[in-house]
């Protein structure tokens, strides 16, 4: 089974472009959005020509932000929505598609904001979803995929000295908060088939980023430590273009 996850900065936008095509050639068995920037309907009529996928969609409250989707080959057993959470619960950050041998949760985790005006909130966010994924991983295994908004280690971006504790997605903050998924049994899967590799999924849309590659790996797959044994490959698509992110996947 072959998992896609991207973070496509408006679907309708990124369909204008070489999307459907790109998801075609990629051939996954499940595709998982983040910042869909659109209605549940939208997002349907966005995606109608990838042919043999069921989809299904979450939307903000607000209209043009955030919002998830998973579009899958497989219907899933049961699909929820959000996490049960009064405070976080209306911008459409979460979906969970369960299939036989384990959850699978398509995340967007808040952005602080470049004036770190949501810190705060995201701190409340990771603690509330950690607790929410611990609780489903009672029942089976659990694959959360998504924008996670947060480079883990130095490693993880091109420029750490420059924006520790200075810039969203590399404050301390945050970083404690992706500690607390990965000391938890929720183990980062490019790290665990790719050691020390340096691969970004994120680049600025200022000043050339993405040509010169100072980039930002903010998008992951996290897996159940008791599900790790079914992990065959973990890898990062650079070539796909079409969003300021790139699309992160894994075979199972």
């Amino acid at each position: 089974m072959k998992i896609i996850s991207f973070n496509v900065n408006g679907i309708r936008a990124i369909t204008k472009k070489d999307f459907i095509s790109d998801m075609k050639k990629v051939n996954a068995d499940v595709i998982c959005l983040q910042e869909t920037k659109a209605t549940v309907e939208q997002v349907k009529e966005a995606v109608e020509e990838l042919k043999g996928y069921n989809v299904y969609a979450n939307e903000a409250e607000r209209k043009g932000y955030s919002g998830t989707a998973i579009i899958s080959k497989e219907v899933p057993i049961k699909v929820t929505y959000d996490m049960g959470e009064s405070d976080h619960d209306n911008e459409g950050r979460i979906i969970c598609a369960e299939y036989s041998d384990f959850y699978l949760i398509t995340v967007y985790v808040p952005n602080s904001g470049s004036e770190l005006l949501r810190l705060d909130y995201r701190q409340s966010w990771d603690q509330c979803f950690l607790h929410y994924i611990k609780n489903l991983e009672k029942t089976k295994p659990v694959v959360v995929c998504g924008d996670f908004n947060v480079a883990h280690k130095a490693l993880d971006l091109a420029r750490p000295k420059q924006n520790y504790n200075k810039s969203a997605g590399y404050m301390q903050q945050e970083i404690d908060g992706m500690d607390a998924f990965t000391s938890n049994g929720l183990l980062d899967t490019f790290r665990v088939k790719n050691n020390e590799e340096v691969k970004y999924t994120w680049w600025s849309y200022r000043g050339g980023a993405r040509e010169k590659n100072v980039g930002w790996r903010i998008d992951y797959f996290l897996m159940s430590e008791s599900y790790i044994s079914n992990l065959k490959d973990a890898f990062i698509l650079n070539e796909v273009h079409g969003s300021d992110h790139c699309p992160v996947g894994i075979e199972v």
